[in-house]
C-alpha cells in the first residue's frame, strides 16, 4: 500500500450509497471502505451531490469520517467536493479537522460543480459557480497546506497543515482547467467516461504547465459478465444532465471488464497505459445494483485484482 493519499501509483476504491433507506445507506459503505482497506486498496474515495440525487450524499467530509472510523489501514478523500458551494474557509476547518482526528489519511478533491439542484439548495446563483471556483481555488489549496488568511489561519487545525498538508487534486475536463492545477502544484481528476486519447492531450496540458504526476483516471471495473441493463440505465442517467459538449467527449464503452481478476486488472493498466495516467481510481458501483452483487466483486478482487493493478502502476 502507499503510504500518503493520492499518491502516484495508487489504487483506490470509489464507493457510492445503494437505494436503501438512509440508515443502511450508511451501514453498508462502511461495511465495503473497511472492506476495500483488507482488501489492499491504498484508499477509497466519496463524492458530492445534494437532494437524495441518485448514488450520492450530501456531505463528504462527514461521511469521510464515519468511514475512516472503521477501516483499519488506508486514507479516505472526499473528491470531488463542490468547492463554490459554501464559504472555502468552512470548507477548509472541516477538512483541517477531520486531518488531525485522522492525521496522514485524509486527501481532498475540488471541482466547481454541475447541477443546479446542488446550488439551488445551497442559494448560490449557478451561473455564478465558475467564477467562484477560479477565485476561491488558490485560497483553499494555501490554507489546506497551513498557509491560510486571518482569521482562519488562527485555527490549530489549519495551522498544523503546515507541517501534514492535504494532498489535493482538481477536477479537470480542459487543458485549461490541467494548467490551472499544475500551476497550484495540484494532480488533476479526470472525467471516469471520457477517452483516452483526450486524457493523453489534457496530461499534455499538465505536463507542460510544469507538473509531473499524479493523473488520476476513475473508471468502473467488472469481472465475470457485465451488468449490461444497469450500465445502460446508467448512461442514460448521465446523458440526462450533462451537456452536449461533454457528451461528445465520451467513450463508447466506458467499462473495464474481464472474465477474471487477472484479465479484468490487464484490461485496466491498458486503459492506464492509453491514457497517461499513473494513479487509479475503481469503480464497482452501478445504480440499480445490490449490495450483494457489489460484495462478490470485492470478493474477486481479493483474488489478486488489486496487487497486479499496484504492480502494473509500478513498472
Amino acid at each position: 500500500m502507499t503510504s500518503a493519499p493520492l499518491a502516484p501509483g495508487s489504487v483506490s476504491l470509489r464507493l457510492y450509497p445503494h437505494d436503501l433507506p438512509a440508515v443502511k445507506q450508511v451501514e453498508i459503505l462502511r461495511r465495503q471502505a473497511r472492506r476495500a482497506a483488507e482488501l489492499g486498496y491504498d484508499g477509497v474515495m466519496v463524492s458530492e451531490h445534494h437532494a437524495d440525487f441518485p448514488s450520492y450524499l450530501p456531505n463528504p467530509v462527514q461521511l469521510a469520517g464515519l468511514l475512516l472510523d472503521v477501516m483499519p489501514t488506508g486514507w479516505v478523500a472526499p473528491c470531488p467536493m463542490l468547492l463554490p458551494l459554501k464559504p472555502y474557509a468552512l470548507i477548509v476547518e472541516d477538512l483541517a479537522w477531520l486531518s488531525a482526528a485522522y492525521p496522514g489519511r485524509v486527501g481532498v478533491g475540488f471541482a466547481a460543480g454541475a447541477l443546479p439542484v446542488d446550488f439551488e439548495l445551497a442559494e448560490i446563483p449557478f451561473d455564478e459557480i465558475t467564477a467562484r471556483f477560479k477565485t476561491v481555488l488558490p485560497l483553499a489549496v494555501a490554507a489546506l497546506r497551513g498557509h491560510g488568511p486571518e482569521p482562519l489561519a488562527r485555527d490549530r487545525a489549519v495551522r498544523r497543515l503546515s507541517d501534514d498538508p492535504l494532498p489535493i487534486l482538481i477536477a479537470a475536463q480542459s487543458p485549461a482547467a490541467c494548467r490551472r492545477a499544475a500551476a497550484l502544484d495540484c494532480g488533476v481528476l479526470y472525467d471516469s467516461l471520457h477517452t483516452p486519447d483526450l486524457w493523453v492531450r489534457l496530461g499534455r496540458a499538465h505536463r507542460e504547465a510544469g507538473a509531473s504526476h499524479s493523473r488520476v483516471l476513475i473508471r468502473r471495473v467488472w469481472i465475470g459478465d457485465p451488468p449490461k441493463a444497469e450500465m445502460a440505465a446508467q448512461m442514460d442517467h448521465y446523458r440526462s444532465y450533462s451537456k452536449e459538449a461533454a457528451i461528445r467527449n465520451w467513450s463508447e464503452d466506458s467499462l473495464v471488464h474481464g472474465v477474471s481478476p487477472e484479465a479484468a486488472a490487464d484490461a485496466l493498466l491498458a486503459v492506464l497505459k492509453d491514457s497517461d495516467c499513473d494513479t487509479v481510481n475503481v469503480r464497482v458501483h452501478v445504480k440499480g445494483l445490490m449490495p450483494e452483487q457489489i460484495d462478490r466483486q470485492l470478493d474477486l478482487h481479493a483474488a489478486g485484482f488489486v496487487d497486479r493493478v499496484r504492480a502494473g502502476l509500478a513498472n
